[in-house]
């Protein structure tokens, strides 16, 4: 038997007994449609017996029994109402496994409003329920890899290089971190090889540029540039194709092995890095393999995209600028590849940076 799905329109909220949710859930959570352009959710005949009807609100998915609710399952798209947060709050001691499953996927979709609610949970005057929620925030931050991504954005305790595999494990959750420390480190042990010192950095850096850009062969991916896997380490170090932002951050991460002051650039449309401990500051190109470039060439750069330069454009910017302008790189990028819950997933990173340093600045 099979119920179309329709837009929801403000059901009313009351549990259903606790000895019939499992039942009632198992056969929704197994088929529910795992792509938008589903209409439909297959059922078997004692579930339907017991369902008035399927409401839902794209991604929003709830269960009407008679005089009673059973579950939130899966996506919210937008904020959810009191009713859906008391019910959801409501099920979190819930000892099966299949609630837990689907409660915790339902936290993780519902973004920064799921890791606020467990907070003020937690915060509040009922210790039982306190306790449960604890016991889902941990669980969240430690098996999400969005959640994990959203509690270093409030943290405020940025790393470059922590921060970048934790935006890469959004889209690849099983990516071996182990492995990309000893990729970077066998490039950074490469360059200390041939580094004969004593030498400048400025001299340092064309021992980086041969080994990354001829040796490793990275490059700008100017053939696939809205690729979302640019943006990714593991994808990066696979394919040695990258942006201009992403190769930077590589040159970063390498550079600070070897110990060479590189600063990254936020130059408008074309992410840069430089270099400020030698008498002429000198900037690097990583997207056109390493290319060496002073102040007035850069500022060249600026001019012609139509903005009017100014030595702002040459100075250094923060490690939550990167890491946000590379989420903001694959906003776009994923949108016009068509994952557009992907690209939301990013859109709502953004937003956690702008509130978080709005909260604390």
């Amino acid at each position: 038997m099979s119920f179309p799905l329709q837009k929801a329109k403000s059901p009313q909220f009351t549990l259903a007994p606790r000895e019939s949710r499992s039942s009632l859930i198992k056969p929704l959570i197994q088929s529910i449609p795992t792509r938008q352009n589903q209409t439909s959710i297959r059922l078997d005949k004692e579930t339907c017996s017991n369902l008035l009807k399927i409401e839902t609100d794209i991604h929003v998915f709830a269960i009407a029994i008679p005089s009673s609710i059973c579950i939130l399952s899966t996506v919210p798209n937008d904020r959810i109402t009191k009713e859906e947060k008391d019910a959801l709050l409501s099920l979190l001691d819930d000892p099966s496994p299949i609630v837990r499953k689907t409660i915790l996927r339902t936290l993780d979709q519902m973004g920064g409003d799921g890791l606020d609610l467990l907070g003020k949970t937690i915060k509040g005057s009922n210790r039982f329920l306190s306790w449960h929620a604890s016991r889902y925030l941990s669980e969240l931050q430690s098996a999400s890899p969005a959640a994990e991504f959203r509690a270093f954005i409030r943290s405020m305790n940025y790393e470059l290089e922590s921060g970048w595999i934790m935006i890469s494990r959004v889209a690849y959750p099983d990516i071996d971190v182990g492995k990309i420390f000893q990729e970077l480190d066998e490039i950074a042990n490469r360059c200390r090889e041939l580094i004969a010192r004593p030498a400048s950095y400025r001299e340092q850096c064309l021992v980086v540029n041969r080994v990354l850009f001829h040796e490793y062969g990275f490059r700008g991916n100017k053939e696939n540039y809205n690729d979302p896997d640019n943006s990714f380490i593991n994808s990066l170090l696979q394919t040695r194709k990258g942006l201009p932002i992403t190769l930077s951050v590589l040159y970063l991460l390498v550079a600070s092995r070897l110990g060479i002051p590189i600063e990254p650039i936020g130059v408008p449309g074309h992410f840069v890095i430089g270099c400020f401990e030698e008498s002429v500051p000198f900037y690097i190109d990583s997207f056109e393999r390493g290319k060496l470039l002073d102040a007035g060439q850069l500022l060249k750069r600026v001019e012609a995209v139509c903005i009017e330069p100014n030595l702002g454009h040459l100075a250094p910017v923060s490690t939550q600028e990167t890491l946000s302008r590379i989420c903001r790189n694959l906003v776009p990028h994923f949108s016009n590849s068509r994952q557009e819950s992907m690209s939301k997933l990013f859109q709502g990173f953004l937003q956690d940076f702008k509130e978080t340093y709005e909260k604390h600045v």
